[in-house]
């Protein structure tokens, strides 16, 4: 047998236990994300249409947080579902629902759905994070469904400081993308999206017309959209670099690329390190 073709051993392992290579350990859940260039695009409804597909296959399904924003169709989708009961916290003399992750943990199904990754929890809560919630499940061996902005991604953020002028501060790690099983682009045209929050499908209200005069321009909407649409593409183009990685199949793409930045003290030098991994995925070299 030639040496260059043998299969990764470690892959042949994980092929066969479904995890790591020790079987003594509990096998990980499996990350699904649906991912949209912004609010209104369909990800939740996306999402449990997709639970509901794996309920009707016999799969043990919790519906763990999801945020309907009052849509009375996604809402419709959750019929039939198990609701998990929030958890209820004050903060600053206010009382707020938070994702009850103990509780979830204790029900132990085979899959729990998990709105919005990039949350960020009330005081009290376990973990600052509602994407360390999700890491938490995984770790146990539930399989998640969760949705994000393209805008939420940490690597993304200065590239839409400079598309919309804003500076977005709840953010997921790219790491925890990376771990994703399969990533879904929900995605929507512009002006279908524009009609749908006219209509009063997105925003209720007088934030409809707040959101179309502010973040909800066309022109940024076009760039979150091409934003979301290259995330995704690099994301499969690295998925299946590492299939003949592990398959030790030859890539017909094969880069000679390397990259090297050099940071210091200078305040541009955390977004010179999110360009230079965004670079890198693109050029196969990350």
């Amino acid at each position: 047998m030639n040496e260059d073709n043998r299969p990764d051993p470690d892959w042949l392992l994980a092929e066969h236990w479904g995890a790591g290579a020790d079987p003594a350990r509990p096998v990980p859940g499996r990350l699904v994300l649906f991912l949209g260039m912004c609010p209104g695009v369909g990800k939740t409804y996306a999402m449990l249409k997709a639970a509901r597909q794996r309920s009707r296959e016999g799969v043990s399904v919790l519906a763990g947080l999801v945020e309907t924003h009052g849509r009375a169709d996604t809402a419709a989708l959750l019929d039939g579902l198990e609701v998990l009961p929030r958890a209820v916290r004050s903060h600053r003399g206010h009382t707020v629902e938070e994702f009850d992750l103990d509780a979830a943990l204790r029900r132990r199904p085979d899959l729990v759905l998990v709105d919005e990754l990039a949350h960020t929890n009330a005081p009290g809560s376990r973990h600052a994070k509602r994407w360390q919630d999700v890491q938490e499940l995984l770790a146990a061996g539930i399989d998640v469904l969760t949705t994000l902005n393209v805008q939420h991604i940490e690597s993304q953020v200065d590239t839409v400081r400079q598309i919309a002028g804003v500076t977005i501060t709840e953010t997921v790690p790219d790491s925890i993308l990376d771990q994703a099983h399969e990533i879904q682009l929900i995605d929507l045209s512009v002006p279908q999206l524009l009609e749908r929050l006219a209509e009063g499908k997105v925003y209720q209200g007088d934030r409809s017309v707040q959101a179309m005069e502010g973040f909800f321009k066309a022109v940024n909407l076009t760039a979150l959209r091409e934003l979301a649409l290259r995330f995704t593409a690099e994301q499969v183009d690295r998925d299946l670099e590492e299939i003949r990685r592990r398959r030790r199949v030859g890539s017909p793409w094969k880069t000679s690329a390397r990259l090297m930045v050099g940071v210091g003290p200078s305040p541009y030098a955390e977004s010179l390190l999110r360009w230079t991994r965004r670079a890198a995925a693109r050029l196969g070299c990350a």
